[in-house]
This record gives C-alpha cells, structure tokens and sequence, in this order.
C-alpha cells in the first residue's frame, strides 16, 4: 500500500519486482488506485502461476476521522482528509468498499479485477488438490474467516470461522495459512488487547490446524511466538518457518521453524533485527531464495525523533538470511 499516512483516505496499491533475489527492484508502479482507499493486499500464487491480488478497498466516514486522537495527526491534514471524503465522488463510492481480487497471468505485470472476494494482508495459498485456501478476517472483527475457491476465478465460499475464545479481551486478525508435505493446513493469527493495545508482553501468536483439507479445524491455540502479525512458509524441506515482528524490546523482526506447524520453541527464534527506534514495525512476509537462503521484507521505522509525534516515515526494508538445516 502507498499512501501519504496510515490513516490517509486515499491509498493505493503499488507492485515492485525484482529479478535477482531481491538484491535490486524496480520503482514502485500504480496497479490499483480507486477514489477510496485501497490497501491491505496480499498475493496467492494460484494453480499454473496465476497470480491473485487481494485488496480491502476502504470507504472512510467522517466520524472515523473525527474519532482520531488530536495529537495523531496536524489539524490541517485532518481536514484536508475530511475535505475529501465529503466529495460526492468519493461519497458516490460507498458500494466499492470492502475485498476484491485481481487476477495477473502476466507475472504482475498487468491486472483485472474479478470482482469481490476475501481480504488477505499477506495472501493465499494453492491446496494439493488444486483449489484456493485463504484467511482473513474482515468485515467482521474478532474471528477469523476461512474461504476457499475452486479455482483463480472463483467464486469464494466461507467454510469455516475461528473464533476468539474471549472476543472481549483479546481480537482476532491479520492471520496467514500454509499447507505442509503431510497435507496439515496451519493458520497463524494475530492476538491484539481490548481495548487496543499492542504492547503488552503477553500477546503471542494463535494457531489452528486441519489434517482434513479444511473440514474441520482445531480450537485456536496460543503459541510460545510472541509478537505478530505472522507469514508462514512450507520450506523446500517439509519444514514450517513463521516470520513475525516483536513489538516488546528488543524491537525487530525475528522467524521461528516447527517441524509439524503445532510445536514451536521460542529458545531457537532467528533474530533478522533487534535495531528497531520502536513498535511500529512488522508485516514480514519470507520467500526461499534456494535451500536454506530466505529473504524476508517487512516495514521499520529508520531512527528518528521521539518527540517529533508527527513524523510516521517508513521504509520496507529487507534481509537476506540462512536458515540452518534440519
């Protein structure tokens, strides 16, 4: 997503691709620009190299923005977003929000748009039997949504919802889902505080499974993993590799490995960064370069000045890594 702020009204989907493993990239290229704000997309390679871009495309209300903290954002900015969203186009543009997906059978290169279907922040997965497994978790807030689709064009059908075991304490979100060499289907989940709060040491990693190509799933379960949101890989070596960001000190973005997608052992976590100025950072999502050699990116904050309350510059960032063997 490129936007001018985390909160901007008006953001819009750029790609960048890179030809040899990361090491350069090409500049940012518009693919999805709406008059509302189009953000939150992940990519589900499908059946053949298809490629699915998943968007939440959001609307915003006037009190949305009326709600937000006086010391978020300067009192300008905030009406100029106000000023947009009271346009009759952007009004007129109520029907567009919520998920859609795109298709590309080019690489990336060009997209159309499909019509609705599940949101994704990190994507999708192609199940062994050859149809579209992807979790997500809007509209609604709390529980995570299970859809599958037979193939690239769908149509998407909600098969199952995980459901927080104390909706009003702990919200469910921005989960992932992988499928390993034994046919398990793992999903990985977000826990965040109500109300909000990201920084409480005991926020971990949820998870749930199916060994029955998503029939049933097992009761979400916390994880050892402290820190979120999460993106699995199923390595070229059967393994399981989470990637996640820490939001307690030392800030950074660290990765564990299970070998059965339940049992991680949070002693043995690779630490990618531990230099992070605070805990706004995370959304890694990790590709296997060849064995063992894993690129990750995620977002960091460069350093900066605490009491500049109005700076929120990122950057996407990247690290290239080994993974020991098993």
């Amino acid at each position: 997503c490129r936007t001018e702020q985390h909160m901007a009204p008006d953001g819009n989907v750029a790609v960048m691709r890179s030809t040899d493993n990361g090491v350069t990239w090409t500049e940012p290229e518009i693919v999805v620009s709406t008059l509302i704000d189009d953000r939150e997309n992940g990519l589900t390679v499908g059946p053949g190299g298809d490629l699915l871009m998943h968007v939440y495309s959001t609307r915003w209300k006037r009190e949305q923005l009326a709600a937000l903290d006086e010391d978020a954002y300067p009192r300008a900015t905030l009406d100029r977003w106000m000023a947009y969203i009271d346009r009759p186009d952007y009004l007129a543009e109520a029907d567009r929000h919520g998920g859609h997906v795109y298709l590309s059978r080019d690489h990336g290169k060009t997209w159309t748009h499909t019509g609705r279907g599940p949101d994704t922040i990190h994507g999708g997965i192609t199940l062994q039997d050859g149809s579209l497994l992807v979790a997500g978790y809007r509209p609604e807030s709390h529980s995570i949504h299970v859809h599958r689709a037979a193939s690239a064009a769908g149509p998407w059908e909600r098969i199952h919802t995980l459901a927080s075991p104390c909706p009003n304490s702990l919200r469910f979100g921005e989960p992932h889902v992988a499928q390993m060499p034994s046919g398990r289907i793992v999903i990985q989940i977000r826990a965040t505080a109500m109300p909000y709060d990201d920084h409480r040491p005991d926020l971990f990693l949820w998870g749930s499974h199916s060994d029955d190509n998503g029939a049933s799933w097992a009761e979400p379960y916390p994880t050892p993993l402290s820190g979120f949101p999460p993106h699995l890989l199923t390595l070229s070596d059967g393994r399981l590799l989470a990637s996640f960001g820490r939001r307690r000190p030392p800030y950074g973005q660290r990765a564990a490995v299970s070998t059965d997608g339940i049992t991680w052992t949070p002693h043995t976590e690779f630490i990618l960064r531990d230099d992070a100025p605070n805990h706004d950072l995370g959304y890694p999502a990790s590709v296997e370069l060849s064995p063992g050699r894993i690129l990750t990116v995620y977002y960091q904050k460069p350093a900066w000045d605490p009491a500049d309350k109005h700076r929120h510059t990122v950057a996407i960032m990247a690290t290239e890594w080994g993974l020991p063997s098993a």
